[in-house]
């Protein structure tokens, strides 16, 4: 089996506590080479200053590619293109576009009345930059806002035609599900490399719930073997099993690169990296 290059998401912090859990992920998992790693905006945009300061710590300590998520939120166009060239002027070439999640306790997405009405759009400014590597987001089931799956694809489309060059999925619990989805992506014209998102499932209840928030498909199957692994306490080794399983499946269905969603906590993504061949090969730079 042909080893994957990887690539890593992270949080922000929020306190002492995080920030000190943050470096520790990134110490676990920088030898593993990643091709870049990403921090995220919360929802709203709640987290933005958050997000800048970590990306360019990140940047300047690490060693590592990193990606500054960027988001349409609550966010006026100057303002968003502000903070894209604080991003540049740190020295971070890449960025993760979106459309961002509404603030919570609204009922839907709502563009600010001098913002970017859409990702297309934020991607079209940031692609006339000439500035940035533009990564965005794929949705291998229904997006929730979204009128059909055939609509997904064709909005993927618009993005990369409007600059993007990779997009990076929603996490997915069965290989099928990407594969339906990349030959729906082709079909459509679309040649831009699409990287499945992968969720190690450190928390079974907390990624159900997550999971039917973004609209992800929860198999039967799956409910069943978490609740008879949680009774037994097994819950870790079968999610490590099961993670490896869907990467090794991906894998010899043609992929070549992976995108883990780490939550902050990289033992579990590093353990099923390790059964994939992907073994430490550089160390982290220690913190000037």
């Amino acid at each position: 089996m042909k080893t994957p290059a990887v690539s890593f998401e992270f949080f922000p912090p929020q306190n002492l506590e995080a920030s000190f859990r943050l470096w520790d992920t990134v110490q676990v998992l920088a030898p593993l080479a990643p091709r870049f790693v990403s921090v995220t905006y919360g929802a709203g945009g709640t987290t933005r200053d958050l997000t800048r300061d970590a990306v360019a710590t990140l940047h300047k300590s690490s060693g590592l590619n990193v990606a500054a998520h960027l988001t349409c939120v609550n966010a006026s166009r100057a303002e968003t293109l502000e903070i894209a060239d604080s991003f540049a002027a740190a020295g971070v070439k890449d960025i993760v576009a979106l459309r961002g999640d509404a603030p919570k306790g609204s009922d839907g997405f709502r563009p600010h009345p001098d913002g970017f009405a859409s990702s297309v759009e934020l991607i079209e400014a940031l692609a006339e930059t000439g500035k940035f590597t533009i990564r965005v987001g794929a949705y291998p089931e229904k997006h929730p806002d979204a009128a059909d799956t055939a609509a997904d694809v064709e909005f993927l489309k618009r993005k990369i035609d409007a600059g993007a060059t990779e997009a990076l999925t929603q996490f997915f619990f069965e290989a099928e599900t990407f594969f339906r989805f990349r030959d729906a992506c082709a079909k459509a014209g679309i040649t831009a490399p699409i990287v499945p998102g992968i969720l190690p499932i450190e928390n079974w209840t907390g990624a159900r719930r997550f999971a039917l928030r973004c609209g992800t498909t929860v198999p039967a199957w799956l409910d069943e073997a978490f609740d008879k692994a949680i009774r037994d306490g097994r819950q870790d080794l079968l999610a490590t099993a099961l993670c490896t399983e869907l990467c090794s499946e991906l894998i010899e269905g043609g992929v070549d690169s992976l995108h883990f969603y780490t939550m902050n906590r990289p033992e579990l993504t590093r353990d099923v990296c390790h059964a994939l061949g992907v073994t430490p090969r550089v160390q982290l730079e220690n913190v000037a």
